[in-house]
């Protein structure tokens, strides 16, 4: 079983809403990372995803799903236990979500700076 996720793995000011790029909505790439080192259950995707809803989080999953980015694994025990863990389909979303957080990094400040430059009255 791989390592737990740390709780602080996303900074809580982490810019995915300011992100330009993204893939399917705003948690899938999250999502990803989180499934990067094997399955997870539902409640240890929540940790490091903190202001994500419950809600949210199983559509975001049924979403990926749906798309054959993840496979969901329900196991007959008591108290029953599902598994999310990334299809092949899944892990090729890493160069490309590599790609958009290096793109991020160099970039943030003068996007946000135009978004702010934007929404000021004009004077």
């Amino acid at each position: 079983m791989a390592e737990p996720l740390d709780p602080d793995m996303f900074d809580p000011m982490c810019p995915s809403n300011a992100m330009p790029i993204r893939i399917g909505d705003k948690w899938t790439g999250m999502v990803v990372i989180c499934l990067e080192d094997g399955p997870r259950r539902f409640n240890e995707l929540r940790a490091p995803l903190r202001r994500i809803t419950p809600k949210v989080l199983t559509q975001t999953l049924r979403a990926m799903e749906r798309d054959g980015l993840v496979s969901r694994t329900a196991y007959d025990e008591n108290p029953p236990r599902v598994e999310y863990e990334l299809t092949t389909l899944g892990r090729s979303l890493f160069p490309l979500i590599a790609s958009a957080r290096a793109w991020s990094r160099e970039h943030l400040g003068p996007l946000l700076m135009a978004r702010e430059a934007y929404e000021e009255p004009e004077a």
